[in-house]
Order: structure tokens, then C-alpha cells, then sequence
């Protein structure tokens, strides 16, 4: 039995008395009914807010938490595909001054070296800075033939 039930239940018990009105006991078993009566659907009320909000928040964590790396969603969603990330053209920097993870696509950057990057979070200016991969391979020792 929910509430808003118990407290009609109780509204037919004080009817079913005829408990009068005018009574001091009959005032104060009204107003006490009342009140109930009046927490009962504010608690209803709250509660299919609550049910609503919780909807809302379950959408909002399948597309949080809910993606499956091989979901061609995943790639749609991020704006680009993150199958294999040397090859993609795709550059992640981070940035000096509010420390966000921007990315940016290999068409951004001119053949020259006069090209300026600009954080899309905080509009700061970056500066990017590439390693050649076989030079890095050679430094390391992993001459690949």
C-alpha cells in the first residue's frame, strides 16, 4: 500500500467516526490528515522526479560507460576512428595551459614549419613539437628491417 493510499484509508477511518469537525479532537484529526494528505503528494511528486532524472542520467551513462571499443558508434561519436592510432593522422597534445587533451587532424598542419596551433578549450597558443619515428627507433635500438 503506498501512501498516498494509507493516508485515504486514514481519510475514510475519520469520516467513518463522524468525528466532529467542531470538536477539538475532530480539528486536530482533520489538520493531521491534511498535513498527510499534503506530504503524501508532495512525495509522490518528488519521487516521479526523481524517476525521470534517474532516466535521464541512465542515457547519460550508456553513452559515458557503454561503448564497445569495435562499436562503429565509438568512432562516430569521438569525431574520429581510434582503431589504429600511429597511422590516422590524428595528433594528441596536451595543452600547457589548462592541461586538456586536445587532438588534432594531420590536414591542421602546413608542410612548412610556420603553423600555429590553437587550444580549442582555452584558445591558448601551442606548440607542437614532432619526432621523425625512425630516428626515434634508431635511438632506441630498434632498427626495423
Amino acid at each position: 500500500m503506498t501512501i498516498t493510499e494509507r493516508v485515504a484509508y486514514l481519510k475514510g477511518l475519520a469520516e467513518g467516526m463522524k468525528l466532529d469537525k467542531e470538536s477539538n479532537e475532530g480539528k486536530l484529526f482533520d489538520a493531521v490528515i491534511e498535513t498527510l494528505d499534503d506530504i503524501a503528494l508532495e512525495l509522490t511528486d518528488v519521487t516521479e522526479r526523481l524517476d525521470v532524472l534517474d532516466e535521464d542520467l541512465a542515457d547519460v551513462e550508456d553513452v559515458i560507460y557503454d561503448f564497445d571499443d569495435d562499436d562503429d558508434d565509438f568512432s562516430d561519436f569521438y569525431g574520429f576512428d581510434d582503431e589504429d592510432d600511429e597511422d590516422d593522422g590524428v595528433y594528441e597534445f596536451e595543452c600547457p595551459h589548462c592541461h586538456e587533451t586536445v587532438f588534432f587532424d594531420e590536414s591542421v598542419f602546413d608542410d612548412d614549419d610556420d603553423f600555429e596551433l590553437e587550444c580549442p578549450a582555452c584558445g591558448a597558443k601551442l606548440d607542437a613539437v614532432f619526432e621523425d619515428d625512425d630516428e626515434t627507433d634508431e635511438a632506441d635500438g630498434d632498427d626495423k628491417e
